[in-house]
């Protein structure tokens, strides 16, 4: 069966006979393939749950656009995945939350967004990435002198970027929600710091507010990969749109962004330890992290702490920083090794956070390394033989409207 075939089988099994008149009727064409707003409510839904910052509508679009042009790709060169194969990448995927497959499942059917829409995603993207290797694997062979050569470049220029921001995070559990929005958008429309400020001391959960939320100066590679962009763009007093974090909004204002001649490399890798604590919200719980800092220095000394307690309490990972759950990302963000926050709550405020930065890999380690330099420049020359060979076929597409 048919790659795009396929993808609108799952899309369609989810659907109501009723339902399958109105939403999936074809918004969208691409050549012969069709994409449904009920599709695009899906993908802008799954994106939202994933905090993806930007315009959604728009991102959804393109981003089903662009899988219907690979999908008509991979169907022409017959690469499937097997549903095996599909099942295990799901699991990854769910993996990387922290969470079970079934768990993040629920999670995904709790904001509205059907397990299909999660299986069409990671379809298009492993089927994509395992095809371009394939096809341009010879072609993006990297040399020893190319390797001697990226060894000795200085750090890459994002890397030299600072940023000055103050931060509100105004706690937003499912009965007060709306409200939460409503204020976080009504914060966004500032471009006064003192209001900032003052919304700041008043609304956000965070110790910052009060300082108004004022922040010192950070580099903006310590931020998740996905709000680099954002925040670096920002101009003095521009605040961000609200991002949304578990049980939570999240706003920012610049407040500065200078580029520093030492610039610190990026960090690769993050070494961070969470240490859940029963009594949530509640004093208990504060006090509970309150001591557990009073007598802890280093991520080490949480194993001692934790002795004699259920193995989930504490739990240690090495990950990439794009793979690192918004809101936990945000708080590493402003610590440095052996410092840690409690600001964060899980299982709807029963369990309050106790997070510990233990290390942060920085790219100039890995310049060391002339395996890991030949790794990333092949998947820069593989990434760019995939933009190319996407270019040309939307070139050559018709797509309506």
């Amino acid at each position: 069966m048919r790659l795009t075939t396929i993808l609108t089988s799952l899309v369609l099994a989810c659907a109501t006979p009723a339902i399958a008149q109105d939403r999936f009727a074809p918004v969208i064409t691409v050549n012969d393939a069709a994409i449904t707003a009920y599709e695009l409510d899906q993908r802008a839904r799954m994106l939202q749950l994933f905090r993806t910052p930007g315009n959604l509508t728009e991102l959804a679009r393109e981003q089903l656009i662009e899988e219907r042009l690979k999908a008509a790709e991979l169907d022409r060169r017959r690469i499937r995945l097997s549903a095996e194969n599909l099942a295990t990448e799901v699991d990854a995927f769910a993996a990387r939350a922290n969470l079970t497959t079934d768990q993040f499942i629920q999670l995904l059917n709790q904001n509205g967004v059907d397990r299909a829409t999660l299986e069409q995603f990671v379809a298009i993207g492993v089927s994509w990435r395992d095809y371009i290797r394939l096809r341009f694997g010879n072609q993006a062979e990297i040399s020893e002198e190319e390797v001697r050569r990226a060894m000795r470049q200085p750090g890459s220029n994002p890397d030299a970027i600072e940023v000055l921001l103050s931060e509100i995070i105004i706690p937003a559990p499912p009965p007060e929600a709306a409200r939460a929005n409503a204020i976080a958008n009504q914060i966004s429309q500032t471009r006064s710091t003192a209001v900032f400020e003052n919304a700041a001391r008043q609304y956000s959960a965070l110790p910052s507010r009060n300082n108004g939320g004022r922040l010192n100066w950070l580099p903006l590679s310590n931020y998740p990969p996905a709000l680099q962009g954002l925040l670096g763009s920002l101009a003095p007093g521009e605040v961000t749109q609200p991002i949304l974090i578990p049980n939570g909004v999240a706003l920012f204002q610049s407040r500065g962004i200078r580029e520093v001649p030492q610039p610190r490399p990026a960090p690769t890798a993050i070494d961070y330890a969470i240490f859940g604590l029963p009594g949530g919200t509640t004093e208990a719980g504060l006090a509970a992290a309150q001591s557990l800092d009073a007598r802890t220095d280093t991520c080490d000394d949480l194993y001692g702490a934790a002795r004699g307690l259920p193995q989930d309490v504490l739990a240690r990972q090495t990950v990439s920083p794009d793979s690192i759950p918004q809101d936990v990302a945000l708080e590493l963000a402003r610590l440095d090794p052996g410092e840690a926050s409690w600001n964060l709550t899980r299982d709807n405020g029963q369990t309050r956070i106790y997070l510990m930065l233990c290390d942060r890999t920085l790219a100039g380690a890995e310049n060391n390394d002339p395996e890991a330099v030949r790794n990333a420049l092949r998947s820069q020359r593989l990434g760019g033989f995939a933009d190319a060979l996407l270019a040309d076929l939307r070139a050559a597409a018709t797509i309506r409207p």
